[in-house]
């Protein structure tokens, strides 16, 4: 499939498309410390079989994207958000369907606000709104407090996820298996846990950015001001709210939440989805987008 590495002021971006060029595009923005490869390959055959042209990009200090030295060269969601426009323009591309996950679902969001002539439509998943301050509720949840933003804090699961992440590992093999530990618990309760499927992925994954060692980087950065979270009523994009239903980061009602704040904006439910996409999500993922996305455009 075609790359291309694409410049944004001090980050270079690797890029992919993936289908026809001629068909409507979609562009896929990943989650936190997360390459393009945390979209499965066969989840993105989904959507370019329904007609899309996917574009999908590593962050910047992800996969092959450009590093950075963050103390020294700090940056935050407002620069995410440009690179992700920044994709667009590389590929040409005036307006796209945005899907965005976890972090990726506060870019999305960003960009309705901020630069809504390039989307055609938004898709968000496994986030919060904008108005929720998601790293106090991730430190009441720690103190065993009831959330600041009066919504479901993260679970158990996602906390032990956290305490995973600082466990030494030093072997590839041990690093390895402490990624797909980490996708097991972020997996939940609901869909069984494939082991083998998620260890492939990493592979790929490692594969492709040259390394086992995960990035951190994108755990300093701060949330957006919840404040922008009153601008959300401004919003025209057409906007679906995918609801994980065994989500362990953001549990319902986050995603009726955000649509409750978004003038039309829908929410569809995918039961027993957390916060991975495996094999058994795929289809029901992927038609939930691809009806949004033909919706906007009949």
């Amino acid at each position: 499939m075609p790359t291309r590495m694409i410049t944004n002021d001090e980050a270079t971006l690797w890029s992919e498309g993936l289908g026809d060029p001629a068909d409507a595009p979609l562009l896929l923005i990943a989650g936190g410390n997360l390459s393009a490869r945390s979209w499965p390959d066969e989840f993105v055959e989904r959507l370019v079989a329904a007609g899309h042209f996917v574009i999908r990009y590593d962050h910047r200090d992800t996969g092959r994207s450009s590093r950075c030295d963050f103390a020294r060269h700090p940056y935050g969601f407002d620069e995410l958000a440009t690179d992700a426009l920044a994709v667009l323009d590389g590929w040409q591309v005036r307006a796209a369907h945005v899907v965005g996950m976890s972090l990726g679902h506060t870019i999305g969001q960003l960009l309705a606000l901020d630069a809504p002539e390039r989307l055609l439509t938004l898709t968000v998943m496994l986030g919060g709104a904008l108005d929720v301050d998601f790293d106090a509720d991730l430190e009441a949840a720690l103190k065993g407090e009831p959330s600041v933003s009066g919504l479901p804090v993260p679970s158990q699961r996602f906390l032990e996820m956290m305490a995973l992440l600082q466990r030494p590992a030093e072997t590839d093999e041990e690093l390895l298996e402490r990624r797909v530990e980490k996708w097991r618990l972020l997996n939940g309760e609901g869909v069984p846990f494939d082991a083998d499927e998620f260890r492939r992925r990493e592979l790929l994954a490692a594969g492709h950015a040259g390394t086992f060692d995960e990035p951190i980087v994108h755990h300093m950065i701060p949330q957006p001001p919840v404040s922008r979270g009153a601008e959300l009523s401004r919003v025209t994009t057409p906007v679906l709210a995918i609801q994980a239903m065994c989500d362990p980061a953001a549990p319902p009602p986050h995603a009726r939440h955000l649509a409750d704040r978004i003038p039309g904006a829908r929410v569809v439910e995918i039961e027993n989805m957390g916060h991975a996409l495996p094999l058994a999500v795929h289809q029901p993922l992927a038609a939930a987008i691809c009806a949004h996305t033909r919706a906007a455009t009949v």
